[in-house]
């Protein structure tokens, strides 16, 4: 039999137990223990490396905001900084994170993070949005942070798992419901609007779980402005879009456990769909029209 671990329970009212968050024991900062070795490590490194420049350092994604998936979730954390980060402190925290990944470990190949300074905290913009950042494929670079990390630093404001440093409220402005339906339509044309074109990564079966899921956060987050975890998303899309995509959620759900058909088409139309509830929402709100529902 397939099971699936989770180190949350949620219920009704998940988002209001989320920010009475529980207290964490600093050297178990979730209920993964192999998790909590390589958040560790991770922590003693950047610790070393930047010394005095380092301000905090957070978990974010689905272990914040109460999804995390041991079979498919990454290891998101943020670090903040005092000040935009050098040559030689890049060049050192490249060389911490491949020491790293020569060890190998379960959990090591999952780290997926930035390093982003004080100042750059506050509010988001484009046009000084470039920071360091460690992919999940082992890649270090300074790059461009899109809209979708509008939608992060909520996630992180309201809800991040604190390694070290003070709480993320002290270093960021609210983030209001309808900034995180701007950056959640954006994030849309963005990403998800090239790959109606390109489907190269929607014939992955995984990928199709992750889209399927991830629409469902989407229309969540235009719907009310905020921004659930995917498992309370979709059981609301279910409700809301039935009797559309019969299964298709609950296949997604349950990836990779149970029959798990190619479903490239069903996807690409619940994507088509998004997006243009996001423009149909957009339309809305400019006109003052509050009326913009799910058909």
């Amino acid at each position: 039999m397939c099971s699936r671990a989770s180190g949350f329970a949620y219920r009704r009212g998940w988002l209001v137990e989320r920010r009475h968050a529980i207290s964490v024991h600093p050297a178990e900062p979730t209920p993964y223990p192999d998790v909590n070795a390589v958040v560790n490590e991770l922590l003693s490194g950047v610790q070393s490396v930047l010394g005095a420049c380092l301000v905090g350092m957070y978990l974010i994604g689905s272990l914040a905001g109460g999804d995390f998936d041991p079979q498919r979730s990454d290891v998101d954390f943020l670090v903040v900084t005092e000040d935009e980060l050098t040559g030689e402190a890049l060049a050192a925290l490249q060389a911490m994170h491949v020491r790293m990944r020569s060890k190998g470990g379960p959990w090591v190949s999952k780290l997926e993070g930035g390093y982003v300074p004080r100042s750059k905290m506050r509010r988001y913009d484009a046009s000084q949005a470039r920071h360091p950042w460690l992919g999940s494929d082992g890649h270090f670079a300074v790059e461009q942070f899109g809209s979708d990390w509008v939608i992060q630093c909520h996630v992180m404001r309201e809800h991040a798992i604190v390694l070290a440093g003070p709480q993320p409220r002290s270093l960021m402005h609210p983030i209001l419901p309808d900034d995180l339906r701007r950056a959640q339509r954006a994030t849309l044309r963005e990403w998800w609007a090239p790959q109606l074109q390109d489907v190269s990564r929607l014939r992955s079966r995984e990928y199709q779980a992750y889209a399927v899921l991830t629409m469902c956060r989407a229309l969540y987050t235009l719907e009310h402005g905020d921004v659930a975890p995917k498992r309370v998303a979709a059981r609301w899309a279910q409700q809301t879009l039935e009797p559309r995509w019969p299964g298709l959620i609950d296949r997604a759900l349950a990836w990779p456990c149970g029959q798990q058909p190619d479903e490239l088409d069903e996807t690409l139309d619940l994507v088509r769909y998004t997006l243009e509830f996001g423009q149909q929402f957009a339309a809305a709100e400019k006109s003052g029209d509050g009326s913009c529902r799910h058909a």
